[in-house]
């Protein structure tokens, strides 16, 4: 469907051609309508389907026909992460281009005084659109910089990240300061019951819409190298001395991990950064514009830019880790092969203990994931045997690492009590 053929005023559509926007997506074409009706809505729909033009379209829509006071706050976009706000705030200064009458200010942590005290001025002098990290907003409901109670539009984006997060007691503070007549849109990338709940608690009579949510694109490729952890480092590096790595992001499962990996294929000559929660805002901005820009081949990451992040010609996904579940594995990989015509490649590395975790995933996807074969001057690797190394039940029980320590011991000194307890764990 076209754009001209939704219910969009035409400074809308103005904005929208100016940028090269046709066809709507899917997620746009059912939600668009809904949200111009007024109905509160929970949508499920992943990152890359055009998600944030799907309800910044229709809020903008009804803000520009000029019945919504000029000096107040008319929408909240809450969001989990600064990047995902920051480029919210983007789409909404590209799309609003024709419209002026129209302001938006992205408020979030990280920031020096000065950002702060812009972003202060901006609340109070009543920005139509402001779009929040839930802390700092609560920051500013606190500090009563920030009036909420003429709200019309609250949009919760990635609402099962945010509650991953903690962020649940932040968000129902902030939904305590809007009007009750307030419209209420919800967009997650799965609907686990946490979701449902929160949706049961804040929505009234909604319209659900889903979007083929659980699954990658096909045409990004899905690849695995089955190997003992120690030989991760060695594969990748035989990986990228074969061709130079450009637009590659290197997922770990943590901020340490990631800073050691980083400097590891630094000290191999690799134009590598890498980004995690460590680093000040300004530093996280400058990584991201030195790797969009090309000036850095590969990002090494934690899970931090799995989601919310806009870049559109990544060629390489590496999952050095197994990610903590499956939704994550998908996020992940959705970074490659972005836009409807792109194709990406995905490689994850899957050791010993990661076994069971990646059998998951692929249940999850409903098809084998190709193990890709392993140059036999690397050494010996492990068979993928995920339920041999499905030790590991609900609490803290058996122990992967003991039991394949008691399979593979080739000296007979391992202790006999403990391969016992640990084959009944399994």
């Amino acid at each position: 469907m076209r754009f001209d053929e939704l219910d969009l005023e035409d400074s809308v559509l103005d904005g929208l051609y100016d940028m090269n926007f046709d066809e709507a997506t899917p997620i746009q074409e059912l939600t668009i309508p809904v949200i111009l009706e007024g109905k509160d809505i929970i949508a499920c729909a992943q990152t890359g389907t055009g998600k944030t033009a799907a309800y910044v379209l229709p809020v903008i829509n009804e803000l520009s026909k000029g019945h919504h006071p000029a000096d107040a706050v008319n929408a909240v976009i809450m969001a989990p992460t600064r990047e995902l706000a920051q480029q919210i705030d983007q789409q909404i200064q590209g799309f609003t281009y024709f419209i002026p009458s129209i302001s938006a200010v992205a408020v979030y942590g990280g920031t020096d005084g000065i950002t702060w005290e812009q972003q202060r001025r901006g609340l109070e002098m009543g920005a139509d659109i402001v779009i929040a990290t839930p802390g700092r907003l609560l920051s500013h409901i606190k500090l009563g910089t920030v009036d909420l109670s003429k709200v019309s539009f609250f949009v919760l984006d990635e609402a099962d990240r945010m509650l991953d997060m903690g962020f649940y007691d932040d968000i129902m503070q902030v939904y305590k300061q809007l009007s009750p007549t307030c419209q209420t849109i919800m967009f997650s990338a799965t609907m686990p019951p946490k979701i449902q709940a929160l949706a049961k608690s804040i929505l009234k009579d909604p319209e659900e819409i889903k979007i083929a949510i659980s699954r990658p694109p096909e045409s990004i490729m899905q690849t695995a190298y089955i190997c003992y952890d120690p030989q991760k480092i060695k594969i990748l590096q035989d990986l990228f001395s074969r061709s130079r790595p450009q637009r590659v992001i290197i997922f770990s499962s943590s901020k340490m991990k990631v800073k050691e990996l980083a400097s590891t294929l630094k000290r191999m000559k690799f134009n590598v950064a890498a980004m995690h929660s460590d680093l000040e805002q300004s530093q996280r901005e400058e990584v991201m514009k030195d790797f969009k820009n090309g000036h850095i081949d590969i990002l090494v990451a934690t899970d931090v830019v799995a989601r919310g992040i806009d870049i559109n010609d990544i060629k390489l996904v590496v999952n050095f880790d197994i990610p903590h579940d499956p939704e994550d594995y998908v996020h992940r990989i959705g970074r490659t092969a972005r836009g409807t015509n792109g194709e990406g490649l995905a490689i994850t590395f899957v050791s010993i203990d990661e076994q069971a975790q990646f059998k998951r995933i692929e249940d999850f996807l409903e098809k084998e994931v190709y193990k890709i074969p392993i140059d036999p001057s690397f050494g010996e690797v492990p068979l993928y045997e995920p339920e041999k190394y499905n030790t590991r039940k609900k609490g803290k029980g058996g122990s992967r690492k003991s039991e394949a320590k008691g399979r593979s011991s080739r000296s007979g000194k391992s202790n006999s009590h403990r391969k016992a307890t640990t084959s009944k764990a399994g």
